[in-house]
């Protein structure tokens, strides 16, 4: 599996990504928004788009299609539940489904409610596995739930779905947000040592050649898999005591997440 990550250096700091098969020159674009630039890429590396994968209906991930459907006349494939809200789709996926690129490369389907509820995450079946996570999960991060989702399912994603996948699943996810990501996680863990030095390693990072996280990594820096981390529900509660003094994970991402709307 051949992973192209396209930095779009848009104000949404949106990637696009690019899925080869290294045998067929096949190719699947993820959320294309910068269709132009995906044509491009696909073009220079010798590759055939045949598929579009919109992680989710909104519209800086959906908003490409047409004119990848115009270049290529590709298939656009999409949470089932999403059908109407989509340009262009005519596949729709579920939990479990496979998606196959050229002769190399199988994608399972997670069904990922949260950021919407009509929220698909793709998990390669590589050796070492890759999450194309849209605005589920970010590097060090978890999406919002401002348009069409709600909290509680993004719980259930995170602790049922993403705590269940391996140290060593690369994370690649629809936009760049890991410098403001660490900066929260130091703020709601002060003393988090290796989200400190993340933050002044990567302080001037090119999005361009981003950082690929771990789920391991992510598990050190994020906040939203630090439910139990004795500093955050020590910080919360003195905060907010009406949680109790051992509140539950549940409780302590949902306030997690409230806390970083406005942070």
């Amino acid at each position: 599996m051949i992973v192209e990550q396209i930095w779009t250096a848009n104000a949404y700091r949106n990637f696009n990504y690019l899925i080869a098969c290294s045998e067929t020159g096949d190719a699947l674009a993820i959320d294309p928004l910068d269709f132009r630039r995906c044509l491009d890429v696909a073009r220079k590396r010798g590759w055939h788009i045949s598929q579009v994968l919109n992680t989710h209906e909104h519209g800086d991930h959906t908003g490409g299609n047409k004119g990848i459907i115009s270049a290529t006349r590709a298939k656009v494939i999409a949470h089932r539940n999403a059908e109407g809200r989509i340009p262009g789709m005519s596949v729709g996926v579920g939990a479990g489904d496979v998606i196959k690129v050229g002769n190399t490369v199988e994608l399972q389907c997670l069904d990922t409610p949260g950021h919407t509820m009509s929220h698909i995450c793709l998990l390669s079946q590589t050796d070492q596995p890759a999450l194309f996570s849209g605005d589920t999960l970010f590097n060090a991060g978890a999406g919002n739930c401002h348009n069409g989702g709600h909290p509680e399912e993004l719980f259930e994603t995170f602790e049922q779905q993403l705590e269940a996948l391996g140290d060593d699943t690369l994370i690649y996810p629809g936009h760049d947000y890991l410098l403001n990501n660490l900066a929260f996680t130091l703020d709601r863990e002060p003393d988090n040592a290796i989200a400190a030095k993340m933050i002044r390693d990567y302080e001037n990072q090119d999005p361009a050649d981003a950082l690929v996280t771990t789920m391991a990594q992510e598990r050190d820096i994020n906040t939203f898999f630090r439910l139990q981390n004795p500093e955050v529900v020590a910080k919360l509660v003195e905060e907010f005591p009406e949680m109790g003094d051992n509140p539950d994970a549940r409780a302590v991402f949902l306030k997690l997440r409230e806390l970083r709307n406005s942070w």
